[in-house]
Formats: structure tokens, C-alpha cells, sequence
């Protein structure tokens, strides 16, 4: 099952670096495009103009490839090199709109592009071997997670649960307890980020949808959050579940 679940991820951060190394390529070019149009008109506000642009131009150009081979290199090393951090903001902050356009004009579902970036930026955390005791890291998870049909509403309170085990939350909340890690249950992206704020965590281990988890990185960064997806075998948003082995995994990786 690990095997699997490697090849799985692996195959996605692959996507994602392909559509990333497309979007550079193409942005890279765009500049010297820009430049090269642009030339004769810069030549007749002063002779020098072509050139200072055009080399200004193909160092941005050649920072925006130097950038993607580092963040390359870092996501199948598993090395964190330096500046790949910020290169990660880079990525979440700006790349990423751009990357899910050409995605869709090449038929690629955004879930699929989304799922891809997850992976990807899970393992630019996990390059970082950050290690941190159990009381600085907190789990974050979505309510859909709950039994639609359970009286007892655990957000807010996770502790609310009475274990009854018709929904994965029992079984987050016994490994919470197991390795004391705060956990919290969160409606949305508003209550998640005040969850964030006053619980003021170092490392965020969070379960969602692609959706969720894309817009909750984006919020979170510079902290760094690992994913994991939540399965929807009844639909978004409605009983959804959440393999249990990825999230004690995801804990033992970076618990110090």
C-alpha cells in the first residue's frame, strides 16, 4: 500500500513540475518576445535602451528557469536547497493561476492540477526535516468528516466526540491524544484560518478537498501545511473520510 501510495504521488509532483516547467519556458519567452518587439522603439529614445532591456530581461528570464530546476531538483531529491523556500511562495502566490489555465486549455481537470500541487508542495515541506515537539504542530480538519446524522457537533471541540466510531473523527481524535497534538475541526476557510491565529501552530497538518487544500496552503504560507486529501465516496462535502495511516504518517515525519 506505501508502494502504491509513493508511485501515486510520485506520478503527481511530476505533472505538476511538467506544467510548471511549461509555464516558466513560456513566461521566459514572452519576456525576449516583449524585448524583441519592443526594441525599436526602445533604440529610438536612446541607442543603449535595446540592450540594458535586453539584458535586464534575460537575467529575469534566466532566474525564472534557474528557479523551476531548483525547485525541481529539491522536489525529487527531497533536499532543501536554499532559496527554494521563497521560490515556494513564488509558486503559490503567482504561478500557480497560471499553471491552472494552461491546464485546462490542455483539457487537464483543475482537481487533477490541484492534487498535483499538493504533492509537490508536500514534499518541499517535507525536504525541509523540520522537527518540532507535539505541542507546536496542530491538525486541522474539515466538518464533512463528521456523520452527517451525529447530534453532538465537534467544532470548535473535538473532545465533544463520543468515539462512537460511525465517522473517521473517533479515530483522529485517539491519535491526537496518542501523540498530544492539538486537532481542531473547522467549517471553513474563515473559522480555519482564526483556528490558525489563535492556536498560532509552526507546522499545519490539514485535511480537505483540492479545493480547500490549495486556497489553505496559499493562506497559510509562509507556514508550512502538508495535505492530505479527504475521500468523498458520497460526494463533496458529505460523509467524507480520511485514511488514517497518511495522517499518523504525515505526524511521525515531522514530530521531533
Amino acid at each position: 500500500m506505501a508502494d502504491n501510495i509513493s508511485k501515486k504521488t510520485y506520478a503527481a509532483k511530476g505533472l505538476f513540475i511538467a506544467l510548471m516547467t511549461l509555464t516558466c519556458i513560456l513566461i521566459a519567452g514572452g519576456l525576449l518576445f516583449f524585448w524583441w518587439v519592443q526594441g525599436t522603439g526602445l533604440s529610438s529614445i536612446h541607442p543603449a535602451l535595446p540592450g540594458i532591456a535586453g539584458g535586464l530581461l534575460a537575467l529575469l528570464a534566466g532566474l525564472i528557469l534557474a528557479g523551476t530546476v531548483l525547485l525541481m531538483l529539491t522536489t525529487l531529491l527531497g533536499k532543501d536547497i536554499p532559496g527554494t523556500r521563497l521560490l515556494r511562495g513564488a509558486v503559490i502566490r503567482l504561478l500557480l493561476p497560471v499553471i491552472e489555465f494552461l491546464g485546462k486549455l490542455a483539457g487537464i481537470p483543475r482537481d487533477t492540477i490541484r492534487q498535483s500541487f499538493i504533492a509537490m508542495n508536500n514534499s518541499l515541506v517535507a525536504a525541509r526535516k523540520i522537527r518540532l515537539k507535539s505541542d507546536r504542530i496542530l491538525i486541522l480538519l474539515p466538518h464533512c468528516l463528521q456523520f452527517v446524522d451525529c447530534d453532538i457537533k465537534v467544532t470548535g471541540d473535538i473532545n465533544r466526540c463520543v468515539r462512537c466510531d460511525r465517522c473517521d473523527i473517533a479515530g483522529l481524535a485517539r491519535l491526537a491524544e496518542k501523540y498530544r497534538i492539538d486537532i481542531s475541526v473547522a467549517t471553513g476557510g474563515t473559522l480555519a484560518r482564526k483556528v490558525i491565529m489563535e492556536k498560532r501552530p509552526k507546522l499545519v497538518v490539514a485535511v480537505a478537498c483540492e479545493g480547500d487544500l490549495t486556497s489553505g496552503i496559499r493562506d497559510c504560507y509562509p507556514l508550512p501545511v502538508l495535505g492530505v486529501l479527504n475521500d468523498r465516496p458520497f460526494g463533496p462535502c458529505y460523509n467524507t473520510s480520511v485514511d488514517l495511516e497518511r495522517i499518523e504518517e504525515a505526524i511521525r515525519s515531522v514530530l521531533a
